[in-house]
């Protein structure tokens, strides 16, 4: 009973400090798309995604209920760090929806803006400033709510103390009424919902190798896991005892009949307050325990040796990488190395396997002799709309000669294919974690590549099949299945069934490689598709933004030596990272890893019909 009216009252007194406006609340999921697309056209980063905010920290006046109760002195205000722009879930700042739709929109702007320089008043000063000459046409928007947000800020006449100046500071910052002589931070004044702040990004959190960063990832329970932006700071962790001494209080067990078996949780089981306190917390305080992940599982991590591992073909290659942060193309920065497995045994794939192979070569082989679109023709069997649109721009101007008989229609014809394809398969440790009950994703994949390759020789274009993955930047492998100029054989086929799972994903090397191989091929239609189940990472720096951004650069280095790159993946978040690596058409997601055959023969005859 005591509990329930706690409850209660908590609820209640919760419900009328309150100040926002819940019928006009606006949802960041709601928001996400018209975010981006603000945010890029900005000149925001691709590769910074977006997050809900915590809760952090802020000062101002509070009423007398507030205090009371215990609320206004946190919000979700909005927070940029180097690879995140954490903002509101929900914003209810304002009493109508559309100021707090524009809200999100001006966010977006104000953050691809921002240049951090240390003074949160004179940043975000500048950041508006930049927003606003770069989107004149939403000064109008922005002064609603500049006079909707001045309306709810405190009375700074009716503060005292450095809490007063603080708010004049800010109100005059808000208003463009010169430069801030007093420097503040966010949690000196009442929440500023048109700024944002931009943490300080040295935190351990940081600092730690990328391969401790994938393991917190993998030891967090899946019941605590949401996305959520927390800020970190470092600390530092002592033993204040002495080991070799074991504290026992005799005076504390007063009898035998008290020690009782009870069931204890252990290190292992889940708390479920554990979340609730995270929210509770402006920051995380993290103590490294003195020892890395890659030292304690550093045995697994290590290469096999000469005798065991695969045979290198070469010496190797050096290869650039993209390093975003200072907007430079490191030379030879990655060492490349070719590999072959040795002691290959035959390759027996299943009878239903082999129905699947005979099955998609066939209809390959159909496509192969089917008459396929030929546009901009002066005669055809339909209109070629984007040659129409074309010609129609042409004819306004002057200077262009109308024609009679102008190519703006298709036709249906027999022609010589053209088309070379490098089929690029992620050989990463992931793919040893089991996709169904009975099979790994490795053997899912080698399934996929045995029938593309059975597919695309029935096909007879030229096509090649390579694996990869890596061990830091100086030793990316790349698991030699198929080149272009060996025929798909029985060799072929033990070697693709003799893929096991590798090590990192270091993305970008293993992209410029097949670029290179690719490059080289005389047809004029050239097919890169990258067969994966996550985003790409390794040891050292190459993880979290740092791998998007080479990996984009890669892609884009593709694009330009006229290739198609074309990712089909398993991962259930590749929406969240693969529209900006390959475009919002360059992807397939497969839902069930057991169609991933069906979607990578499908994804290559649309790809091969265009």
């Amino acid at each position: 009973m005591e509990e329930m009216v706690g409850h209660w009252w908590h609820q209640a007194i919760t419900r009328v400090t309150r100040q926002h406006h819940p019928a006009a609340a606006v949802q960041l999921q709601d928001m996400q798309k018209a975010i981006g697309i603000f945010f890029r056209a900005a000149g925001g980063p691709a590769a910074l995604r977006f997050s809900p905010a915590s809760m952090q920290a802020v000062g101002g006046q509070r009423h007398w209920l507030q205090k009371l109760a215990g609320s206004g002195q946190r919000a979700d205000t909005a927070q940029l760090e180097p690879d995140v722009l954490a903002l509101p879930a929900t914003l209810a700042v304002f009493d109508d929806a559309q100021l707090n739709r524009d809200l999100y929109l001006w966010l977006a702007m104000l953050s691809a803006c921002f240049v951090p320089s240390g003074d949160w008043i004179i940043d975000n000063q500048r950041a508006s400033q930049a927003a606003l000459a770069q989107f004149p046409g939403f000064a109008a928007r922005y002064q609603a709510l500049l006079q909707a947000h001045l309306a709810q800020r405190p009375n700074p006449v009716h503060m005292t103390g450095v809490g007063a100046q603080a708010e004049a500071a800010v109100q005059a910052a808000l208003k463009g009424q010169g430069s801030a002589q007093l420097a503040c931070q966010p949690q000196d004044v009442a929440a500023v919902w048109l700024w944002l702040s931009a943490p300080a990004t040295d935190s351990q959190a940081g600092n730690r190798p990328a391969n401790d960063k994938a393991a917190e990832a993998r030891e967090h329970p899946a019941a605590l896991t949401n996305k959520q932006r927390r800020r970190t700071q470092a600390t530092s962790h002592e033993q204040s005892r002495n080991a070799m001494v074991l504290p026992f209080r005799a005076e504390a067990l007063m009898s035998w009949s008290e020690m009782v078996h009870v069931n204890r949780s252990s290190d292992d089981e889940e708390d479920g307050n554990a979340l609730n306190a995270a929210n509770d917390m402006d920051k995380l305080s993290v103590a490294p325990d003195g020892q890395t992940l890659a030292s304690r599982v550093k045995f697994d991590l290590d290469l096999p040796s000469s005798s065991a591992d695969d045979t290198p073909l070469g010496e190797g290659l050096k290869f650039p990488e993209w390093d975003y942060r200072r907007a430079v193309l490191q030379p030879d920065h990655c060492l490349v190395q070719v590999m072959q497995a040795q002691h290959c045994r035959p390759f027996l794939p299943s009878t239903a396997l082999r129905l699947t192979a005979r099955r998609l070569r066939r209809r390959l082989e159909t496509l192969r002799d089917a008459p396929r679109a030929v546009h901009g023709q002066d005669s055809g069997d339909a209109l070629d709309l984007d040659a129409w649109v074309r010609f129609h721009a042409d004819q306004l101007d002057n200077t262009t000669a109308c024609s009679d008989t102008p190519p703006i229609y298709t036709r249906r014809a027999r022609l010589d294919r053209s088309l070379a394809t490098l089929l690029l398969a992620d050989l990463s440790l992931s793919t040893d974690a089991y996709a169904t009950a009975q099979e790994r994703v490795i053997d899912v994949i080698r399934d996929a590549l045995f029938v593309f390759g059975e597919a695309l020789n029935a096909a007879g274009d030229p096509f090649a099949i390579w694996g990869f993955s890596s061990v830091r930047r100086q030793h990316v492998r790349m698991q030699h299945l198929k080149t272009f100029d060996e025929r798909w054989s029985d060799a072929s086929r033990a070697r693709v069934g003799a893929i096991k799972p590798g090590y990192y994903t270091r993305m970008g090397a293993a992209i410029r490689h097949a670029t290179g191989q690719l490059a080289e091929r005389p047809e004029h239609k050239r097919l890169l598709m990258l067969l994966t189940d996550g985003k790409p990472n390794d040891l050292d720096v190459y993880e979290g933004r740092y791998g998007l951004e080479d990996t984009r650069q890669a892609v884009r280095e593709a694009h330009a030596a006229g290739l198609i790159p074309f990712c089909v993946t398993i991962d259930e978040k590749a929406h969240d990272y693969l529209p900006m690596l390959f475009g919002q058409n360059g992807y397939a997601m497969v839902r069930q890893p057991q169609d991933l055959v069906r979607q990578l023969t499908q994804a290559w005859a649309t790809l091969s019909r265009q």
